[in-house]
């Protein structure tokens, strides 16, 4: 529930604050149509009565009556149905193109109506669009406006933990924010479940050049897991161990690497092939760096078999087991995660998954980084394969070499579900599992 301030009327001097259900939108038209300024919708007395484009409706061609001064028939007139942002749709206008400097909603507004024109195998541009068309370019621009307020929020909330920005983009369907997912940057302890903290941290003053004792992966019997780039320098199925915030060390020791959040812009998108949302990346990562975590909630194992059979009615999961020990328990990621809720599957992937321990050292409870296994080109959907098969490494890698295999999103391999893959790689197995 939201609460605006509203500024009245001068001959009401109060300040009135109230909680209210309606919508940004919805109070700033009232707000505007009354005449009324706040504070919170950013409406003063200076833009009380500004017009601004908020998208475009319609469009058609309209051929002028009579004769110009030459004796010449004049071309026909464009003509834009034109929202305007902070009035309700009562108060749209038809605009000359001359009247519009919006040159980007200009070019989504063709955009979207080159598509649609286009799935309904019109070769060319009516001079008066139907109904149905129209429709479509309304819902069009709606779900744009909606895409990007949740993009805002996105972003706000990751930069919270990291410094990357998030984009979302939709030009498949109408599908919009999904319902009750709720954005987390950290785990959400499911009941009766504990997170031991720490107790003691490194005494480094160089944790990557003068490691006193090993740093913290020497005292947990593991090497150092990054180079000076922070690039990590083990084989899958090598636990990482972190500097915890019980170190002497800052914020900017190379030994703080998946804690730093996700740094790389990337693009929540839909995909045209089935596959519901993805994810990309904006900008190139090198090989072996840091992307994201895999954020959820965690639960018991006897909890994610209740849930695993309502996701499997539902035709999809996001359980992830925790079993670096023992399979006690699972990240569960559909209602709470982050930008790693909506990583597609493939057999051929560019992300590997990798157990890190930071403020807590229950090795029953691990976090799971995705980390880049090749450079990874801007504008690349990023992937991971649902169904990892870790080789035997040497030694060092305890307990991992043995149990990380068992690992599986979405729906674990226990349950044995037969779900098609889409992924399209040579190397496709046709099926999750």
């Amino acid at each position: 529930m939201l609460k605006y301030s509203f500024v009245l009327p001068a001959f009401v001097m109060v300040d009135c604050r109230v909680p209210c259900k309606s919508t940004t939108d919805e109070l700033e038209c009232l707000c505007r149509l009354e005449g009324v300024t706040s504070r919170d919708l950013g409406i003063s007395k200076n833009n009380l009565t500004e017009y601004e484009v908020e998208y475009l409706c319609n469009y058609k061609k309209v051929v002028p009556t009579g004769k110009s001064k030459n004796g010449m028939t004049p071309p026909p007139q464009e003509l834009y149905l034109v929202k305007w942002r902070g009035f309700p749709e009562s108060n749209n206008t038809w605009e000359p193109r001359k009247n519009l400097r919006c040159v980007n909603l200009l070019s989504q507004f063709w955009e979207d109506l080159s598509l649609e024109l286009r799935r309904q195998r019109r070769r060319s541009v009516p001079r008066r669009l139907d109904t149905t068309t129209v429709s479509h370019l309304v819902q069009r621009a709606k779900l744009r406006k909606r895409l990007k307020r949740w993009e805002l929020d996105l972003t706000a909330l990751n930069q919270q933990r990291g410094t990357g920005r998030i984009y979302v983009e939709n030009r498949v369907d109408l599908e919009g924010p999904p319902r009750h997912f709720t954005y987390i940057n950290d785990y959400k302890v499911g009941e009766g479940i504990s997170l031991t903290e720490v107790a003691l941290g490194c005494e480094c003053a160089d944790c990557l050049d003068e490691p006193v004792n090993g740093c913290c992966a020497g005292a947990s019997q593991h090497r150092f897991a990054y180079n000076d780039q922070g690039q990590v320098r083990l084989r899958p199925g090598m636990p990482i161990y972190e500097c915890n915030r019980r170190c002497r060390c800052g914020p900017e020791c190379p030994n703080r690497v998946v804690q730093r959040g996700i740094r790389h812009a990337l693009c929540i998108f839909r995909t045209d092939n089935g596959r519901g949302w993805g994810v990309r990346t904006m900008e190139r990562i090198r090989k072996n760096t840091f992307v994201m975590e895999y954020v959820g909630e965690i639960i018991t194992t006897d909890e994610a078999e209740r849930r695993g059979h309502i996701y499997d009615k539902e035709g999809a999961t996001y359980l992830f087991d925790l079993d670096y020990v023992d399979d006690e328990y699972t990240v569960d990621a559909a209602h709470y995660g982050n930008i790693s809720h909506f990583v597609n599957h493939s057999c051929d992937p560019n992300l590997q998954v990798y157990n890190v321990f930071i403020d807590n050292l229950d090795e029953r409870l691990p976090r799971i980084a995705f980390f880049a296994t090749r450079s990874i080109k801007a504008g690349e959907e990023l992937t991971f394969d649902y169904k990892m098969q870790i080789d035997p490494v040497d030694a060092e890698s305890t307990k991992m070499d043995s149990n990380f295999n068992v690992t599986g999103l979405p729906g674990s391999p226990k349950k044995h579900i037969r779900v098609e893959c889409k992924c399209g790689v040579e190397s496709c197995r046709k099926y999750l599992f």
